[in-house]
């Protein structure tokens, strides 16, 4: 298999909508590949600014990093990411997962069993999927869906033939990366190796290995993410190098540091924009 060269992306750490639009522009002068928006459960709208990005970006690829599909109404994301990819010509990409129990989640009642999520998660795809192919009706353990309005559904068509699902994935737990071989990418999340590491070339290279072998399609995605250096764009490359070459096609540069530190947040990842992406030769 034939794995595609590493693109380079940021994810936005928070802040008001023009900061995280102004910092989406710097980005793409700055030769980064994707900017990536966090979806809060009470917050700046992540599908209001993605769109915005997108009519004022030409090039950026455009996503979530993530949405909680589990506590989303499958068919509004369906609706958001189609209308971005429209307004963007075709760049829109959705980052879906089981939603994370452990951060500071508000109490809204949604369910929070992983079986329960799991669950939703597998059939928000198959839901989303469906739409986006034109179909009118879905029918599920946990979701329905049906309409009559053929205009609505034609409305809203991607312009992308099949726009990227990116879905989380647990390496080595097989019914998780299985779910991510029906998608178009994944992000993974590695148990620790034997030596206490996590997510290092060997173990990218391992996960690759196992996709190939199961009928990863060409161009399937495989997500990094971490930190470089905004002052040391030799050892930022040297950082990013191994995973490339491991498998990874993605890099996705954070900042997510003290959760209440915002401002320095954001401060440090427009340096890093503005330093500009890993370059690295293959």
């Amino acid at each position: 298999m034939t794995w595609p060269s590493i693109n380079c992306g940021v994810v936005l750490p928070g802040g008001t909508a023009p900061e995280q639009l102004e910092l989406a522009l710097l980005a793409e002068r700055a030769g980064w590949q994707g900017v990536f928006v966090w979806e809060a459960a009470y917050g700046v709208d992540a599908w209001s600014l993605l769109a915005a990005m997108a009519v004022r970006t030409t090039t950026v690829r455009l996503g979530t990093m993530l949405t909680p599909l589990p506590w989303r109404r499958p068919w509004k994301v369906a609706s958001q990411a189609a209308t971005v990819d429209q307004l963007s010509g075709g760049r829109a990409i959705l980052a879906v997962g089981v939603g994370a129990t452990d951060t500071d989640l508000p109490d809204t009642g949604e369910v929070t069993g992983l079986r329960d999520r799991a669950e939703r998660l597998d059939e928000g795809i198959d839901l989303i999927r469906a739409l986006w192919q034109g179909e009118r009706g879905y029918r599920g353990e946990h979701y329905r869906f049906q309409t009559g309005r053929l205009d609505l559904t034609t409305a809203v068509r991607p312009v992308q033939q099949r726009i990227p699902v990116w879905v989380v994935g647990v390496w080595p737990a097989m019914k998780s990366m299985r779910r991510a071989l029906r998608c178009d990418g994944v992000i993974p999340q590695f148990r620790p190796a034997a030596d206490g590491s996590e997510g290092g070339p060997d173990q990218v290279a391992e996960m690759c290995g196992w996709l190939a072998g199961q009928g990863a399609p060409p161009g399937f995605d495989v997500i990094a993410d971490g930190e470089t250096p905004a002052a040391d764009q030799a050892a930022a490359a040297a950082a990013v190098a191994g995973l490339a070459e491991a498998g990874s096609t993605w890099w996705l540069e954070t900042r997510w540091g003290g959760n209440d530190d915002l401002a320095g947040r954001i401060s440090a990842i427009r340096d890093r924009i503005e330093a500009g992406p890993p370059a690295l030769t293959r």
